[in-house]
C-alpha cells in the first residue's frame, strides 16, 4: 500500500490491540493489510478517521472498493471523545489545586516564620508533611465533587465501574500529587521561585499524562517519561475505570505506582525539608 504524506503509521501486535485504541480514539483507523482486499475500522464519532479513510481510499486506485473493505467500527461501545477527556480535566484540577494549594501554603509559612516556630515543638518534619498532605485532601474531593456535577449535568457521562473504586483512586492520586507538591515546598523560601519550579513540573504533565490527547504516536522515550508523572498512573486507572467497568484488581499497577510514589516523595521531601530556608 502506498504511503500517503501526512498520515503517521502505527504497528500492533494483533487486532485486538488495535481496535483498543481506536475506541479510545488514540488511533483515527486501523487498516488490516494482511490479505486483499485491506480490512479498516473507523470510528463513527471521529472526524479524523473519515478523513483518513477518504485519503487512503483515494490513494489506492480509482475504485478503493475493489482494494478496501469496510468492517465494523469498534465491536463494542464506542466512548465518545468527552468521555475520554473528562478524566483528564478532573486530573488536571487536581493537579494543580494540590501542587499550588500545598507549595504556596508551606513556603509562605517558612517566608512569614511559622515554620520557625513550630521547629521549637516536638513535631517532626514527617508529622508536619503528612498533616499537611492530609488535610489538602477533602478540600480536593470537595472541589473534584463540585466539578464532577457540574460536568454531569452538562454532558451526561457515562459511569461503567463503582464510584467507590473511583474515588479511591482519585485519594490516592491526591495524595500523590500533594506529596510531590510538598517536596518543591521543602526548601523554597519565596513564592517567585516556587511558582518558576511548579511551572516546570505541571507544563510537561499536562501534555505527557495524556490530559487533551493521546500520545501513542510519540517516540518511545516520551513514553518513558510520562511513566513518570504520577497524572499519567491517575489517568490511566480512571478511564479503565469508568469507560471499561474495571474494578480495583484491574487498575493494581496504577493503585502501586502511586502508593510507591507517595510514599516516595513524602520521604524526599522530610528530609530535605526545612524550618528556616
Amino acid at each position: 500500500m502506498a504511503r500517503v504524506r501526512y498520515i503517521r503509521y502505527l504497528q500492533f501486535a494483533n487486532q485486538a490491540s488495535g481496535l483498543e485504541k481506536l475506541k479510545y480514539h488514540k488511533i483515527d483507523m486501523l487498516l488490516d493489510v494482511s490479505e486483499s482486499p485491506y480490512r479498516y475500522w473507523v470510528s463513527d464519532t471521529s472526524p479524523k478517521g473519515y478523513v483518513v479513510q477518504r485519503m487512503i481510499a483515494g490513494s489506492l486506485a480509482a475504485n478503493p472498493l475493489a482494494v478496501l473493505r469496510p468492517q465494523a467500527a469498534v465491536e463494542t461501545r464506542q466512548i465518545r471523545y468527552i468521555d475520554w477527556l473528562f478524566p483528564g480535566i478532573l486530573g488536571m484540577n487536581i493537579m494543580f489545586s494540590a501542587l499550588y494549594g500545598v507549595g504556596f501554603v508551606v513556603v509562605r509559612y517558612r517566608k512569614n516564620g511559622v515554620l520557625k516556630r513550630l521547629n521549637a515543638t516536638p513535631l517532626t518534619a514527617l508529622e508536619y508533611l503528612s498533616a499537611q498532605m492530609l488535610s489538602r485532601i477533602f478540600l480536593l474531593l470537595f472541589t473534584l465533587l463540585i466539578l464532577w456535577v457540574g460536568c454531569d449535568l452538562v454532558f451526561k457521562f457515562r459511569m461503567e465501574g463503582s464510584y467507590l473504586d473511583l474515588a479511591i483512586l482519585f485519594t490516592l492520586g491526591c495524595l500523590s500529587l500533594t506529596a510531590m507538591g510538598l517536596v518543591v515546598a521543602s526548601r523554597g523560601e519565596s513564592e517567585e521561585f516556587t511558582n518558576g519550579v511548579l511551572n516546570f513540573i505541571t507544563w510537561p504533565m499536562m501534555f505527557l499524562s495524556e490530559v487533551w490527547f493521546s500520545i501513542e504516536g510519540a517516540p518511545h522515550w516520551v513514553k518513558g517519561v510520562a511513566n513518570l508523572l504520577p497524572l499519567t498512573h491517575l489517568l490511566s486507572g480512571v478511564r479503565k475505570i469508568m469507560n471499561d467497568g474495571a474494578g480495583l484488581a484491574d487498575v493494581v499497577p496504577e493503585l502501586t505506582i502511586l502508593t510507591g510514589m507517595t510514599l516516595l516523595f513524602l520521604v524526599v521531601g522530610a528530609r530535605l525539608f526545612s524550618w528556616n530556608k
